[in-house]
């Protein structure tokens, strides 16, 4: 054993030594003068935060295989010192608050990628290696104990940092809305964001249009990966709250190489609205884009809307002159609420300061790496720097820094745990010890306002809605006009600041962007063929329907106790009705039965005074009381139809009419049996005289009578009548009716009763030429003609009403059928015994 080792130590001394010498390529990159001097900020410590930002927009030349690759680019803009500035201001703070990190440094180290995929993977490399060259793996002269990357690139960027990191498992934090594809922790398990995934201001961008009515739309996006996800989730979530996109733009991020279809020009004029899925570095250039097409157009052009999902301070890019005005009416975006506002009428002199307070607190020099061929400028942070005032700090912070300081104090005190930890005092792989703590809820509940985990553990965040405006003499005004918030049901919800609304109309007043005008309430939305949905023809609600809100997509039917107004746009209460007293017709069918019954009890008292004269005593005048006295019940049935409808009176109505009308007609046909039968017995032999009397007549009307007795009486023993209400026959109407509770039972008794007229009416019809001096049956015959004619024609004219009407026309009928069957029978009667007694005589009689 000894003997190996010797051996393993013979041979680690003699191995040849490496050299720290950056290695010469055979064959060198060279690229073309004027390249792009990458820059980057630093701050030695014992642990390190890394940054990737973008804080300079830059236009570079595309690469071409036909010549050397050039990274130059023709033109940049002024740099957003406050990008960085958190880095420096944070890390100072944390170095010197004694309740974190004691004994131990903290630095930091910024890279800039222009906003550029392309531009990421050097600062990646630099980041990654130890030694002076960009070569992973390869430890030489500098040591780096990198903890965490802080970036908040958009999605295609973050993917690309997140797959280099990955492989050493350094943390990666984003403080901007990632996609949702980065949450999966199989593919990226170290990356942690700090808001909730992109598209959380998606329906709030929907409720907003359809708040303000603006449902013909342009859609533009950067040709970036949440660019294109944009596109994707925007049309349909759109389509679905009746709004068009008649533009769909996905444009390059330089503005040189866009190219328009001439085609889509004409929509443009009548497009007032632009929906922007626009991130910090594309926010400039979308305008740019409608600048350039708008100005194919003869003025006037109105200036247009813009609903962006920024969250960031938009007045720094107006303030600035980034953002070309000419046809900027507004800007709707989602901000987090932030403590620390700017004073912007402060903001040029402090960028000015700024500039001064960089070139003061940085010593830079330049070098060159032997293997990239890259020009470096390492900024690095001077042990002194300027002081700043808290005034000029808050301002600093206020600006687009305040989620970047944030974040930076959330990883210190995540690395301040990690550190105090006992098991994580150990030497070496300190950034992976870090990821425990980076997981915690404490993590996320302590790092940003308005940021926060929900029941389920998911990020979230509420927002404000404000509302940009570049008034007149170039300054910025700000409205805030609501709020974005998550709700119980985990939907996000527009709360609109009515206030703020009317306060930002009143400055610059919203255009309107819509294909045709509104549909009133009381009409619906019907599609337009060939055309888009936000194309509709208004159409008039149903009967019985309503709608209540302008655009409605369908009508409603009210409830059953309601019916619409004249407009059809709310519900009004039914009124009830029946047959009443109260009412003309009420009135006038009450006086006509009360006058008749009277009619009828003066004829029954004319017939009792007059009873030994001949006319009264011919065809039995017990008969004819009888009859009397059914009609004259008939007439007062009447009055069980008029009113509001009882239970009493329900179940009397139809079997009280049945049986009362089946004892006069009986009657009535027993008096033209015996008419008949009084006819046979004169002729000699004719044994017909035994049937005359009273019992033949009473066996007639009791026999006829009591099968419509016995009719009713199983009507009312198994679907008897009731009190009832019909909703639905008229519109404004709730019926108060009796039920019949079987509607066969009812026509099988009136059926009944027309076969015993129509026997009636043909016996007496058979009878009417017999000889004799008072022959009922004429009379007979001509009063079940009357008879018959009403109860024919009462049929299809009750079928054919409803409510009160439909009981309106059986009392009619009764009173009509009774009083036919008084007049036909009993006024000749009359007649004869007050203005011709003469023939009211037995020599009369005998001579007939």
């Amino acid at each position: 054993m000894r003997v190996i080792l010797l051996t393993l130590l013979l041979v680690i001394l003699l191995w040849p030594r490496g050299s720290c010498q950056i290695r010469k390529a055979k064959c060198l990159l060279t690229l073309e003068e004027n390249d792009v001097e990458t820059q980057t900020y630093y701050k030695s410590g014992d642990y390190m935060i890394s940054g990737i930002i973008s804080a300079m927009q830059a236009r570079f030349h595309p690469l071409s295989f036909d010549r050397s690759p050039s990274t130059k680019f023709s033109r940049k803009t002024s740099k957003f010192y406050w990008k960085f500035l958190p880095f420096l201001l944070a890390t100072k703070d944390l170095n010197q608050n004694t309740n974190f990190l004691p004994n131990i440094t903290l630095g930091y180290n910024i890279y800039e990628n222009f906003y550029k995929v392309e531009m990421t993977t050097d600062p990646l490399l630099d980041l990654l290696s130890d030694g002076e060259a960009n070569v992973p793996n390869y430890r030489c002269g500098r040591q780096r104990n990198t903890v965490a990357v802080v970036e908040d690139a958009e999605t295609g960027i973050s993917i690309q940092i997140s797959t280099m990191l990955g492989t050493y498992k350094v943390p990666q934090i984003s403080y901007s809305f990632a996609s949702q594809i980065l949450r999966d922790k199989t593919q990226f398990p170290f990356f942690y964001p700090m808001f909730p995934a992109e598209g959380v201001q998606y329906p709030g961008m929907v409720q907003l249009l359809l708040y303000f009515k603006w449902t013909l739309v342009g859609l533009l996006a950067p040709e970036t990966d949440q660019g294109e996800r944009f596109m994707r989730t925007m049309p349909s979530l759109m389509l679905r709250n009746g709004i068009c996109a008649v533009i769909y733009e996905i444009f390059t991020l330089n503005v040189a190489d866009v190219v328009l279809s001439s085609k889509q020009y004409r929509k443009w004029r009548g497009v007032n609205v632009f929906v922007y899925g626009s991130q910090s570095n594309s926010f400039a250039n979308g305008m740019m884009i409608v600048e350039i097409i708008l100005k194919t157009f003869q003025e006037p052009i109105i200036e247009k809307v813009w609903i962006t999902t920024a969250y960031w301070d938009l007045n720094l890019v107006l303030m600035f002159g980034i953002v070309s005005i000419k046809y900027f009416g507004s800007c709707f975006s989602f901000l987090i609420p932030k403590r620390k506002q700017v004073n912007y009428d402060t903001v040029p002199t402090l960028y000015l300061f700024l500039l001064n307070f960089v070139e003061k607190s940085f010593a830079c020099t330049s070098a060159k790496d032997g293997y990239s061929v890259k020009i470096w400028r390492r900024c690095r942070q001077r042990e002194e720097v300027v002081a700043l005032t808290k005034e000029e700090i808050d301002q600093i912070l206020a600006m687009d820094s305040y989620f970047n300081y944030n974040t930076i104090w959330a990883v210190g005190r995540a690395l301040n745990s990690a550190y105090i930890s006992t098991s994580n005092r150990s030497k070496g792989n300190r950034g992976i010890k870090l990821h425990s703590f980076l997981q915690s809820s404490q993590f996320h509940n302590n790092s940003m306002d308005g940021v926060y985990l929900d029941e389920k553990g998911d990020l979230t965040v509420d927002l404000d809605i404000l509302n940009w405006m570049v008034l007149p003499n170039s300054s910025v005004k700000r409205v805030k006009c609501g709020n974005l918030e998550k709700g119980a049901s985990r939907d996000f919800k527009v709360l609109i600041d009515q206030k703020g609304i009317a306060q930002a109309e009143m400055l610059k007043p919203f255009p309107p962007s819509r294909c045709v005008e509104s549909c009133h309430p009381g009409f619906m939305k019907v599609a337009q063929e060939g055309k888009p949905i936000c194309c509709y023809d208004c159409r008039p609600c149903a009967e019985g329907t309503i709608s209540t809100i302008e655009d409605a997509e369908k009508c409603t039917r009210c409830p059953a106790h309601q019916h619409p107004n004249i407009n059809r746009d709310v519900c009004i209460p039914k009124t009830e009705t029946f047959l009443s007293y109260q009412e003309n017709l009420g009135i006038i069918l009450a006086s006509l039965a009360l006058l008749l019954s009277l009619v009828t009890g003066l004829l029954l008292g004319i017939f009792i005074k007059f009873k030994g004269t001949p006319i009264v005593k011919a065809n039995n005048r017990d008969l004819s009381y009888v009859l009397l006295i059914a009609l004259l019940l008939s007439f007062l049935t009447s009055f069980l139809f008029i009113g509001q409808p009882r239970t009493a009176t329900c179940l009397l109505q139809q079997t009280a009419f049945s049986n009362i009308f089946s004892v006069a007609i009986s009657t009535v046909l027993a008096k033209t049996v015996m008419v008949v039968l009084a006819f046979l017995a004169t002729k000699p032999g004719n044994k017909m005289q035994r049937w005359l009397g009273k019992s033949l007549s009473n066996s007639i009307i009791i026999s006829c009578s009591g099968v419509q007795i016995v009719l009713c009486s199983f009507w009312l023993g198994t679907s008897p009548p009731f009190p009832d209400t019909d909703m639905h026959s008229q519109s404004a109407e709730i019926i108060l009716q009796c039920n019949d509770g079987s509607v066969a039972m009812f026509y099988l008794a009136l059926g009944y009763m027309g076969l015993l007229a129509v026997i009636c009416f043909v016996v007496a019809f058979l009878a009417r030429n017999l000889p004799g001096a008072f022959n009922e049956a004429k009379l007979i015959t001509f009063s079940m003609l009357v008879f018959c004619s009403v109860w024919i024609s009462f049929v299809p004219t009750y079928l054919s009403t409803k409510g009160k009407y439909m009981v309106a026309v059986q009392v009619f009928s009764i009173l009509a059928s009774s009083t036919g069957l008084l007049g036909c029978i009993f006024i000749p009667k009359c007649y004869i015994i007050f203005l011709r007694p003469d023939l009211n005589t037995k020599e009369h009689l005998m001579s007939k």
